[in-house]
């Protein structure tokens, strides 16, 4: 069974915020995405709105209900986000931890420390009629505290699989992974990944891990979509969400 790939779109975004105007166009970007077949969209919205805008988030929504495909909101905890979250009604949203200065998200929400922030805003979304889900490290023993925020679906942070594939340490990482995803689902959670995924390290998630449900992927697809098109990328990405191997562009 094929991984529902999400494409992120900030980069887009951030590419067009270099120069101004609107080119190149987030809509655009995700009419072709969904016009090659993916299952949803993904944008996060920072504060400091370095890449994704509002007017992306409800531009894209917008788009995402009309073409029948999902819209993933991501994002921190913070009053602006949640309220623009309730108002739009997203497929999904999921509440990232962020970092003052961080280049990227890096760590997911630390359990059962945090509960406190976490929990009253799950109830929220999830009170909206809103996939509620959460960034966390891949961690099999946090999953229980995960649970009991009222989450229905974790997104796991996959750079330390990203890392070592390929490498020494590629099989300790996926175990580790593969028993958090069959851990979560234990749990009674619906599983997500993200961060780093790319069509060499991606098929493998696909075959042997049931329990991932959907895959988040900006960064490297939109990487690729500079020497392959945006589209032949897209699709490239949906034969690795279904467990094939596929050719990547370059060999970084």
């Amino acid at each position: 069974m094929a991984i529902n790939l999400s494409v992120n779109l900030n980069k887009v975004a951030l590419l067009r915020n270099s120069r101004g105007a609107n080119n190149p166009s987030v809509v655009v970007a995700g009419q072709s995405c969904i016009d090659a077949g993916v299952q949803g969209l993904t944008l996060h919205w920072r504060a400091d709105n370095r890449h994704t805008r509002i007017q992306d988030v409800y531009d894209l929504c917008k788009l995402a209900k009309e073409r029948g495909v999902e819209f993933n909101l991501e994002g921190d905890q913070r009053e602006e986000l949640i309220a623009l979250a309730l108002e739009i009604r997203p497929t999904q949203f999921t509440l990232v931890p962020v970092t003052p200065g961080e280049i990227t998200s890096d760590h997911g929400w630390d359990l059962p420390a945090q509960h406190d922030v976490v929990a009253p805003i799950m109830e929220r979304i999830n009170g909206a009629g809103i996939r509620s889900a959460m960034f966390m490290d891949a961690d099999a023993v946090n999953m229980a505290a995960a649970a009991r925020t009222g989450v229905q679906r974790v997104e796991l942070y996959t750079e330390p699989y990203a890392q070592a594939f390929g490498g020494p340490d590629q099989e300790r990482e996926f175990l580790r992974l593969q028993a958090c995803c069959r851990q979560a689902a234990t749990e009674g959670l619906g599983v997500n990944a993200g961060h780093d995924l790319d069509l060499r390290n991606t098929p493998i998630l696909a075959r042997e891990i049931p329990e991932l449900l959907e895959v988040s992927i900006g960064h490297a697809l939109i990487a690729d979509s500079l020497y392959l098109g945006l589209r032949e990328a897209v699709g490239r990405y949906l034969a690795a969400c279904a467990g094939d191997e596929v050719a990547a562009p370059t060999t970084c």
